[in-house]
């Protein structure tokens, strides 16, 4: 069931003045890594209790890491992983913060990897990994002449590879994930060149994520913000805890999903 947009802020509409639009990837569009928060918790519930008993204080904590982190480029959890692991008394001279990040990836792809085969073998088609509307309001963004961008704080080559494979790659002017192996936020980046580089002022940028970090970006460059506060196991609807999130990080306005592409477009105008 779609949900209708909501508007935190009528007093700062876009009243047509966007000319570029940054969105994040997965959880804003694609649902292909759906789930990995639950792959995030476990590892570090094993590697900081050392794969012993932990209490609910660790859950707690981790729990709230996770949801306050989402967005940021995931070295930058495993790095939060590595310190505490070392806190706790279980520091590893062998591992440092890319065998984290590895090991994460590794169990994560088990189950991305099945949902890439089934759509390259056909056997999904790409709608079953898509936000509802999503490319049917990044159309609507292309007819109006609206550039449009990815970002994302998955590694680079992952994103390309899984944004063609759903049939939405060459529908930006460009995609940028995280560089392989560097420590760099790939959201800033791309916000920090069309400001710089392309002379694009906040008045004439929204971006779109279901993130704290980047709505927090884009409040930060005065940018105009839509929180995607999405339900990825259904692909349409408001996941409340999201949306909770959004709010405080403060979006502009927020949806569930892109079904109502009228209301959507009535506010940019």
């Amino acid at each position: 069931m779609s949900t209708p947009l909501e508007i935190l802020h009528p007093e700062h509409l876009p009243e047509g003045k966007i000319r570029t639009v940054i969105f994040d990837f997965d959880g804003t569009f694609s649902t292909l890594r759906c789930g990995w928060e639950k792959v995030m918790r476990k590892l570090m519930l094993e590697l900081i209790s050392g794969g012993a008993d932990y209490d609910k204080a660790l859950e707690e904590k981790i729990d709230t890491y996770i949801d306050s982190s989402t967005g940021i480029q995931t070295v930058y959890q495993m790095e939060w992983l590595k310190n505490e692991v070392e806190k706790a008394g279980f520091a590893n001279p062998d591992r440092d913060v890319w065998w984290y990040k590895d090991e994460y990836n590794r169990r994560l792809m088990v189950e991305v990897k099945n949902r890439i085969q089934r759509l390259e073998n056909k056997e999904d088609a790409p709608d079953k990994y898509l936000i509802s509307g999503a490319v049917e309001f990044l159309k609507a963004l292309k007819k109006m002449g609206i550039n449009t961008y990815l970002a994302s704080g998955t590694d680079h080559k992952d994103v390309v590879h899984e944004a063609t494979i759903l049939g939405v790659a060459d529908m930006f002017s460009e995609i940028k994930g995280a560089p392989e192996r560097e420590v760099a936020c790939s959201k800033e980046a791309v916000l920090k060149k069309l400001i710089e580089e392309n002379g694009e002022s906040g008045d004439n940028l929204l971006v779109i994520g279901d993130g704290k970090v980047e709505i927090a970006l884009g409040v930060q460059n005065n940018a105009f913000t839509l929180g995607v506060a999405s339900d990825e196991e259904n692909r349409c609807g408001i996941n409340p805890v999201k949306r909770k999130r959004l709010k405080n990080a403060g979006a502009d306005a927020i949806i569930g999903d892109f079904e109502n592409i009228e209301e959507l477009l009535n506010w940019l105008k």
